[in-house]
């Protein structure tokens, strides 16, 4: 017997009919082990000796694939082919090897980048020892992501209160969104104007010309400024008569692009399909995985993590006989097109992302929703990646005043000769990308004397950069050489749980809190958040992998001096760094206009006459205010006065209208913890803060009264004539009766919900009925069906959402989201969960509930311990080192 170890579930059921009798295949359920949540972890004064925990859901795992071992005469370890498969390959050896049950046991190694019959039997032909190096460059990475979480914190926790943590590469991306939003507040819009001209030939054919000289000088942008130099231009071109002076017809190829890589799928399922990273790589991971066709579950796309452009042998000759049968032979290149990787040291033994049978037309495949419309970009993607490029004519034409000889126009177009890929695919392009098409133009030739239907002058401004969507910051992120493209999607869902970033028309927009931690880091870490230093970290892990230099050198160079800057940091006070922070970003939070008086101080305190302006630290965060509190009270947020003020929210507040009971205006005020509503004024005038989701800006009388109205009186409960109320609370919007609180679906069931609709929530949240089985409760999402039968699905639960298959309910873990999580989470939730007693005890009354809960409870402990033991005995210096545990391995 051969025992087979693999990621997930779903893939260890589906080898297991590839590879037939004979072997066992098993699923790791991803890592095993990991790094505790603590400080300690990682060991640098023990030559980074780090400490791995092995949680139940993992001991439960180990147990199963060590017990198949002892019976068996090969391990085959066919974990995901890249850098974190690598390593979970690496801790399932050395957990079996702390159980002592190798002996006699041949270790071995595949991988495959399909899940396909051909893929997986091919592969377990071609089996190696573990990728000690690639395993180096997984443990220094995540040392070093480790030791800058949990040694900087901490640092932020003190100095900047409401910050949360910093990262290695997700602080660098946050400076990046923070820089953009800066260059968007200093930016000043320039005018300037143009002048185009509607011609037409003796044959009747409309075309544009635009004003490309004047008086003997070319234009610029700029040229003209103003209405005055427009109108001037614009009497000059309608006084004209135009003779085309040149013709210039240039031809063109536009070759098709690479097919995917992760990161370029995610840019390209952002543009078209308006997806998240997250999102497109749940979709990919589906379709790697596969669905059933035929009986037999078989993966839709290669392996969908990798840097690499180029496709096997197999690919290229699938996706040339798809362009032949279906666009002819004028399609196809006479030679397959060979792509290379421009990234460094790309994802070993990749290629790109493609179908894995481009039969499999996404027309015939009648996939749903995500998956279909991923499935259907990759396919095109791939299969335009070896037609035939595309022909181009591009054409200008200049046109020069035969009368008075002021101005010359010009005229720009293009024409697709062999449309080539562009039949199936064109890339597309961000908000910001340059335009390359040009409107089509008729045949002109020298001499011909076109006639001028009109002329118009247009007034533009410039626009400020665009703030990165998804798609512009994973490409700028890569072009930087930042972080990995598989580690992306978790990087930027990560800037937004932490309260750093908010998503608006899938645009980033930094927060207050992002840019003081922004600040903060750029200003006593610098060195940490520079693009130079972050990329140049990533080259030398790319060494590290490729084995050209150890991973604890490179841990050793860094710590020492990370470790000096944290020291250097800890001893300021928090004094110390509000002082640096207000000097550092004083032209930022405290301009001074362009038509200032010499004498003008940006700090001056607007509300009282000799207060000074500077920035402070609350509780919320960080906030300006007055020098004189509590003798003056003025705040505002954090940011420059004009952003402060933007949305027209001055310091005493935006009137909004009257209140028709009270007669007192309502007013839009902004304070140190942001937007809020005032009624009236007067010592302690009636307040309450907007909503999470309300935006100043837009927010009506209407729903100022209604936020004053709070808390409202919903009706009186029927059984005691207590009332019930509606609020909202500090974890959202509730009714309330008596001590017991319920929450509501959002804002606005705060203002709806009736009498009826509090009674059934409140008693409903008495009982837990909601949450009992055999509650009418509807599943929030249906994820398919368990390796063991039966589906496994997403509820909401009295405390917070949970998974559930068959008996066994595990909660998800705090701040997920319910609708993102996938089939194998899923799964892992619940057999850790099954592993520690997660079915509902059968003992009847509380007396016999609580017997078998204690009963199940030591059970679990002690197998837990016994099979924790052994390894727990030994000091974790004492651990097989890589080298070791790369001993066991015979050469393939």
């Amino acid at each position: 017997m051969q025992v087979v170890v693999v990621e997930s579930p779903a893939k260890a059921k589906t080898i297991n009919k590839y590879l037939g009798p004979g072997f066992k295949v098993l699923a790791s359920y991803g890592h095993v082990r990991d790094l505790p949540s603590k400080d300690g972890s990682v060991k640098p004064d023990e030559d980074f000796a780090m400490v791995w925990d092995t949680e139940a859901r993992g001991a439960a795992r180990i147990k199963e694939i060590a017990d198949a071992v002892k019976g068996s005469d090969k391990l085959i370890l066919a974990t995901d082919p890249d850098r974190e498969g690598e390593a979970i390959s690496w801790h399932v050896l050395e957990a079996l090897q702390a159980k002592r049950v190798l002996k006699g046991v041949d270790v071995r190694r595949v991988v495959f980048n399909a899940i396909t019959k051909s893929a997986v039997t091919e592969a377990m032909k071609r089996p190696r020892s573990i990728d000690l190096p690639l395993v180096e460059a997984y443990l220094a990475r995540r040392a070093l992501d480790y030791l800058v979480g949990f040694t900087l914190s901490p640092v932020l926790w003190r100095k900047l209160p409401g910050a949360r943590s910093a990262g290695r590469v997700q602080s660098v991306a946050l400076r990046l969104i923070c820089e953009r939003e800066t260059e968007i507040e200093a930016f000043k819009p320039q005018e300037y104007w143009t002048v185009a001209a509607q011609m037409r030939t003796a044959e009747g054919q409309a075309f544009e010309a635009r004003l490309a000289e004047l008086d003997g000088k070319k234009l610029t942008k700029f040229s003209l400024g103003n209405k005055t130099a427009a109108d001037a231009a614009l009497a000059a071109v309608k006084a004209g008569q135009f003779t085309v002076e040149a013709t210039e017809a240039k031809p063109v190829k536009r070759y098709p692009p690479p097919p995917f890589i992760t990161s370029t799928l995610q840019q390209e399922a952002a543009r078209k399909l308006g997806f998240s990273a997250q999102r497109t790589m749940q979709a990919a991971q589906k379709l790697y995985e596969g669905i059933s066709i035929g009986g037999e579950t078989t993966g839709l796309i290669t392996y969908m993590r990798t840097d690499g452009v180029q496709m096997a042998e197999e690919g290229l000759l699938g996706a040339r006989a798809a362009i032949r049968a279906d666009y002819g032979d004028r399609y196809l290149p006479d030679k397959p097109r060979h792509y290379a990787t421009k990234a460094k040291n790309a994802q070993e033994a990749h290629e790109a992302i493609r179908p894995t049978d481009f039969r499999r037309r996404p027309q015939d495949m009648h996939l749903e929703g995500d998956l279909g419309r991923l499935y259907e970009l990759i396919w095109k993607r791939a299969v335009a990646s070896q037609m035939e490029p595309a022909e181009l004519e591009r054409t200008t034409v200049d046109l020069n005043d035969t009368v008075a000889g002021r101005t010359v126009l010009r005229a720009t177009g293009q024409v697709v000769l062999f449309d080539g890929f562009l039949r199936l695919y064109q890339e597309g392009r961000d908000d910001d990308a340059d335009g390359e098409d040009g409107a089509r133009l008729p045949k002109l030739a020298r001499g011909d004397r076109p006639s001028l239907l009109k002329a118009d002058s247009s007034q533009h401004f410039t626009e400020p950069p665009p703030r990165y969507s998804e798609a512009s910051l994973v490409k700028k992120l890569e072009e930087l050489g930042i972080g990995r493209p598989s580690t992306y999607a978790s990087i930027l869902s990560t800037l937004s749980d932490r309260g750093y970033v908010r998503t608006e028309k899938n645009r980033f927009f930094p927060e207050d809190k992002g840019r003081l931690v922004t600040a903060f880091l750029e200003n006593f870490f610098r060195r940490y958040v520079e693009y130079d230093f972050t990329a140049e970290l990533e080259s030398r892990l790319d060494k590290v992998s490729a084995g050209e230099l150890g991973w604890k050198e490179l841990l050793r160079e860094f710590w020492q001096a990370f470790r000096a800057n944290t020291s250097e940091v800890t001893e300021l006070r928090v004094s110390d760094v509000l002082t640096a922070l207000n000097e550092a970003l004083a032209p930022r939070l405290f301009p001074v206009p362009a038509d200032a008086a010499p004498d003008h101080d940006p700090r001056a305190c607007p509300s009282c006459a000799d207060g000074a302006l500077s920035l402070k630290l609350g509780k919320f965060g960080a906030f300006i205010g007055c020098s004189n509190y509590p003798t003056c009270r003025y705040t505002r947020p954090f940011g420059t006065e004009e952003a402060a003020q933007q949305g027209a929210i001055p310091a005493d507040g935006t009137p909004l209208g009257p209140d028709p009971d009270s007669g007192m205006m309502v007013t839009l005020r902004s304070g140190r913890f942001g937007p809020y509503v005032q009624l009236g004024e007067g010592e302690k005038p009636k307040r309450t803060s907007l909503p999470d989701k309300w935006r100043a800006e837009e927010l009506t009388l209407k729903q100022a009264l209604q936020l004053l109205s709070l808390p409202r009186e919903v009706g009186v409960h029927p059984e005691d004539g207590k009332p019930i109320v509606a609020n909202l609370g500090r974890y959202g919007p509730y009714v309330q009766h008596d001590k017991t609180y319920a929450n509501l679906s959002g804002v606005d069931e705060v203002f709806e919900v009736g009498l009826n609709r509090a009674i059934t929530l409140i008693a409903e949240k008495r009982s837990g009925a909601r949450f009992k089985k055999g509650g009418a409760v509807a599943a929030l999402v249906e994820l398919g069906e368990h390796p063991d039968g039966g589906p496994v699905q997403v509820f909401s639960g009295r405390y917070g959402p949970y998974v559930k298959h068959g008996d066994v309910n595990a909660t998800l873990p705090k701040g997920a989201d319910p609708q993102a999580v996938t089939l194998d989470q899923a799964l892992a939730l619940i057999a850790e969960r099954a592993a520690v007693g997660g079915s509902k005890p059968k003992a009847k009354g509380r007396a016999g509930a609580k017997s078998a809960a204690k009963s199940g409870a030591k059970t679990a402990s002690k197998a837990g311990t016994k099979a924790a033991a052994k390894p727990a005995a030994k000091p974790a210096t004492k651990r097989p080192s890589p080298k070791r545990a790369a001993a066991t391995d015979s050469p393939a």
